[in-house]
């Protein structure tokens, strides 16, 4: 079997053709992933009625695995920048299926929290991993190529499981909401095969120097830019759970049948694929700031025209599409102008991934809830969509904080940082 373990002293890995291998590993990784995590919200109906539990109780559901992912995720990057990549990715989406597998024995709330949960054990190490591995073998404008195509990936498995889980996983399965979770597991169990015989690492003392954990972190944390995108990176993904996992049950509510909401749900994924091939790659890195802003506040109007637009479909395609095109590419904005920092670089992207998305996640896991507890209290998802229109303002002003990077060519030790 051929070396897992690529020798950085031998040859840059972005300069190889396997790195192109590697990118559609991280895309199938990365496509299981959004079959995972957008795989409830197209159930929610059947799991209410099954389970017997409440809007706010579904919200923690649908909140579960965030919770965890947070607890994971600030350890998981660093770990990752000693573990390898290969190792780590390869634990990470064997969890990822086993959550998914285990669904199918929840009996009530607390067991289906469990369940869940288990995704956010896993996830970190996809989340994190996946932009670390663009950072070791890609360069240049090849990185906002590669991460468009990987990010692609996580909307597929979205779109894969919204417009498939009523109109044919439901129907094949005998309209079995637990024998879809076990057939969504497959896909993970697979693609953690195939990571394990094809993936590599590349092996260089770089990443395991002696500064230490405590070190790095704090000297990530005390950099201006860092400070704007993980706060940034809180707003957007409370925005991404909350409005995306309770969106087919919004359209339900105005009057969709699970099928077509399904469906419908599926728009702004199916929207958001070309326009992030095409935006992470062309937009200069002084403009990524300014384009986040006027992305954000597209979001807002949007989430509050498919709020409102329930009784006209025009209008409610409208927003959808509005939302696919600008929500969809906050995030990989958000991980690029990370990952070219100069006091990150592929150095410590791992390390700094771990802290982007450990606090992002507190987003992930609040922004349900608080959309189901509003339900819960006002009968309708109206207040609930303006909260998310209100994060979507406060991005857009922050977006216009960020200071273009310094030269990449210029060296930084976070070691000196943090003193």
């Amino acid at each position: 079997m051929e070396s897992p373990w690529l020798d950085k002293e031998a040859i840059e890995p972005y300069r190889t053709r396997y790195r192109w291998v590697m990118l559609v590993l991280v895309s199938i990784l990365y496509w299981v992933f959004g079959v995972v995590i957008r795989s409830t919200a197209p159930l929610v109906t059947p799991i209410l009625e099954d389970l017997n539990v409440s809007y706010s109780q579904m919200g923690i559901i649908l909140a579960a695995w965030p919770l965890t992912y947070i607890l994971v995720a600030a350890v998981s990057g660093a770990v990752m920048d000693r573990w390898g990549i290969r190792k780590s990715l390869f634990v990470g989406v064997a969890i990822i299926g086993l959550s998914e597998f285990l669904r199918y024995f929840a009996n009530g709330f607390a067991s289906m929290i469990l369940c869940v949960a288990l995704l956010g054990v896993g996830g970190p190490m996809i989340s994190v991993g996946c932009p670390k591995t663009i950072s070791v073998w890609f360069r240049g404008k090849g990185r906002g190529m590669a991460i468009g195509i990987y990010t692609t990936a996580v909307w597929i498995g979205g779109l894969t499981a919204y417009s498939t889980a009523n109109s044919v996983v439901m129907p094949l399965t005998g309209y079995s909401w637990r024998l879809t979770f076990l057939c969504y597991s497959l896909p993970a169990f697979l693609a953690a095969f195939l990571w394990w015989f094809l993936a590599r690492d590349v092996r260089s003392a770089e990443a395991t120097e002696g500064t230490s954990i405590a070190k790095v972190f704090t000297g990530l944390i005390g950099i201006r830019n860092v400070q704007l995108i993980l706060i940034m990176g809180f707003l957007s993904f409370a925005i991404a759970h909350g409005f995306n996992d309770w969106l087919p049950k919004i359209l339900e509510t105005g009057g969709l049948s699970p099928k077509i909401a399904g469906f419908t749900a599926s728009i702004p994924l199916l929207v958001a694929i070309p326009t992030i091939l095409v935006v992470p790659r062309l937009v200069a890195p002084r403009f990524r700031g300014g384009i986040v802003a006027l992305m954000a506040l597209a979001t807002a109007i949007a989430v509050l025209i498919v709020i409102v637009a329930t009784t006209s479909d025009s209008l409610l395609i409208a927003g959808l599409v509005l939302y696919g095109v600008s929500f969809c590419q906050i995030i990989p904005l958000l991980v690029l102008i990370l990952m070219e920092l100069p006091e990150v670089s592929s150095r410590y992207m791992g390390s700094a991934g771990g802290m982007f998305f450990c606090v992002a996640e507190i987003g992930g896991f609040a922004g349900p809830f608080i959309i189901g507890a509003m339900k819960d209290l006002t009968g309708s998802f109206l207040i609930g969509a303006c909260f998310l229109a209100s994060l979507s303002v406060i991005i857009s002003v922050m977006g216009l904080l960020l200071k273009p990077s310094l030269s990449l060519t210029h060296k930084f030790d976070l070691g000196k940082v943090a003193k």
